[in-house]
């Protein structure tokens, strides 16, 4: 099965009033660390992204939404309907601090799952969970009814919710599942 990585940096940042995608953190724009993190297990990475300019600094192939104003469900179904590959691993723009080893983690446990989705401290992030292909269709049909909840999405497919993360520190799961939505955050970012 062919692996793939996709980060999503097609929302307007308006909590941020900038694009979070390209705030600098520890010397380098988040949106590198991101993908720094997932080329580790994934044979590609690509972007979505309805401003393509801002990310060719990057080198990865860029896909912009079919569907427009719809979401990151638009950006999953982007990335599912243009990408070859059969596992999608999922990562928002605004994650610096994404392990590697959680990953690992949610790979290892896709067999008979159409989506594996970690669960930390009782909130799901679908946003950096694993997809296949076969999701596609359904994707589709959620849009086209304008309901664009992701949980929503996820009550039609097979999903494992990973609750545990065996041999990963909880500071590192903490910083895993950081993500920067308004400047408080962005400032804590930089402190952690």
């Amino acid at each position: 099965m062919r692996t793939c990585g996709v980060i999503l940096s097609g929302g307007k940042s308006s909590r941020m009033g900038t694009n979070k995608a390209l705030l600098p953190v520890e010397g380098k724009p988040t949106i590198q660390h991101i993908s720094e993190t997932i080329n580790q297990c994934a044979e590609q990475v690509y972007v979505i992204a309805n401003n393509q300019s801002d990310y060719t600094f990057l080198g990865h192939q860029q896909f912009s939404d079919r569907y427009k104003e719809k979401g990151p469900l638009a950006g999953l179904e982007s990335a599912l309907y243009h990408i070859d590959a059969d596992v999608f691993l999922l990562a928002a723009c605004d994650m610096p601090f994404l392990q590697i080893d959680v990953y690992k983690a949610l790979l290892a446990q896709t067999e008979g799952y159409d989506a594996v989705i970690p669960v930390f401290e009782g909130r799901i992030h679908p946003l950096c969970g694993i997809y296949k292909k076969t999701t596609l269709v359904t994707i589709q049909q959620q849009i086209e009814a304008d309901d664009l909840k992701i949980k929503h999405f996820l009550d039609r497919v097979r999903v494992n919710y990973v609750h545990t993360f065996p041999g990963i520190l909880n500071k590192m799961l903490h910083r895993h599942f950081f993500n920067m939505n308004d400047l408080s955050q962005y400032e804590t970012a930089k402190l952690l």
